[in-house]
């Protein structure tokens, strides 16, 4: 057995021919195996990290919308259904086929599944549909939306939740606070579009680029910046459903403290975001410090919220200064993330 085959690597020295070119001899036992003869082509790609990919030509997969079927049982709930749903979602299959494993799909499996993919499945649409089958279709390719479009609008929107349900608490709007809650479903949304580009391309370092990314490395901090973002829409929603337990209007001046702590907090985001987006890992590490600041606001404005003598109201005014120094953590955690992304910028050459 070859030392190629055994390990999977093998050291050959560079030949110059001619004066001026360069050659490689390529390992007998790798030629039998592609079946390349003299004369075959190969196709060279420059990868970013400086390898180079040797590509026999005619040995490229053609890619065809991947296919997944998930018969669904008359007793399963609705919700299990809409895992699996995800699940292939995620996975990266094209078309996605719901079938019933005996008869009819249950009418509240059929309309639960077309409700949630109207909402939640970014470029997905049902093409098909009968009593015992449901046929969807990811529409979208990869360049058409690219992940860092997609998570700019999420952080516009996470933002706004934000912003809007502390408007909500300082008049009682519980009209608006319901918005906010219902707002959380495009976050989730994009979420997921989001996931599936990056897991697509892990598995396909050709993708990397088609979905507006630089390095394969990329993939790990872009999924960890997007569960943060979606974690603090998810705290936007928590105080929302505080404010809705509320009774009266604060007094004012809790009021405005409360509003400063937000503001500091949405600020906050919003510049850890723009790291990410510049990759600069100085800005980032002000971020750091900044949030470590605004979080040390919590403690004063609860030793007021304690000091009330309503119980409910503490409780619900107590979860709100949580949820808003949560979102200054993940802003911190994004920061953070953007740091280990690019350090590079601070490492010097010592040879």
């Amino acid at each position: 057995m070859s030392q190629l085959t055994k390990e999977k690597r093998e050291v050959r020295k560079l030949q110059v021919t001619g004066g001026s070119t360069f050659i490689l001899s390529l390992p007998k036992e790798w030629i039998i195996k592609t079946g390349l003869v003299k004369g075959s082509h190969l196709n060279l790609e420059m990868q970013d990290n400086g390898c180079i990919l040797l590509i026999p030509e005619g040995s490229e997969k053609t890619e065809k919308p991947s296919e997944a079927i998930i018969k669904i049982s008359p007793n399963e709930a609705p919700d299990f259904v809409i895992r699996e749903i995800v699940s292939a979602y995620l996975v990266g299959y094209n078309v996605i086929y719901l079938r019933a494993k005996n008869g009819r799909l249950d009418l509240a499996q059929r309309n639960t599944i077309k409700d949630f993919t109207r909402k939640m499945l970014v470029g997905t649409e049902i093409i098909a549909d009968s009593p015992s089958e449901v046929l969807m279709k990811v529409l979208l390719s990869y360049p058409e939306l690219s992940v860092q479009s997609v998570l700019r609008r999420m952080c516009i929107i996470s933002a706004s939740m934000h912003k809007d349900v502390i408007k909500a608490l300082k008049e009682l709007n519980r009209e608006l606070a319901q918005e906010v809650i219902a707002m959380d479903d495009e976050v989730d949304r994009f979420s997921l579009y989001i996931i599936r580009q990056l897991k697509a391309a892990v598995e396909d370092e050709k993708i990397i680029k088609e979905i507006g990314l630089t390095a394969r490395r990329d993939c790990l901090g872009y999924r960890l910046v997007t569960k943060a973002v979606e974690r603090t829409a998810d705290h936007a929603v928590e105080i929302a459903e505080n404010v809705l337990m509320l009774k009266k209007p604060l007094e004012i001046e809790l009021y405005e403290q409360i509003e400063a702590m937000s503001v500091s907090a949405t600020t906050i985001f919003d510049e850890a975001m723009e790291t990410l987006f510049k990759k600069d890992f100085q800005l980032a590490n002000n971020i750091v410090q900044k949030a470590k600041q605004a979080a040390s606001l919590r403690k004063e404005l609860m030793k007021i919220i304690l000091k009330r003598t309503d119980i409910g109201e503490v409780s619900s005014l107590s979860l709100i200064i949580e949820s808003i120094t949560r979102a200054v953590q993940y802003a911190s955690d994004i920061a953070e993330i953007v740091l280990n992304m690019n350090v590079n910028q601070i490492l010097i050459d010592r040879d």
